[in-house]
């Protein structure tokens, strides 16, 4: 008897909406620099860009 699993993209489909915040947060650290906006730019774009990577690998099979 076969067993049967199903896979989803959910991780894939997050990975990507979280990635284009973090490509925003990077816009945000180039238009705000010198200011504190590029400082928190560039903390929205590590912080995105970490949880895309926890969600691929949350979901990954």
């Amino acid at each position: 008897m076969a067993e049967h699993s199903e896979s989803t993209d959910k991780g894939l489909g997050l990975a990507i909406a979280l990635g284009a915040v973090a490509t925003i947060g990077a816009g945000g650290m180039l238009v705000g620099a010198p200011d504190i906006e590029a400082a928190w730019g560039f903390a929205g774009a590590m912080l995105f860009s970490a949880l895309a990577v926890v969600a691929i690998h949350l979901y990954w099979d």
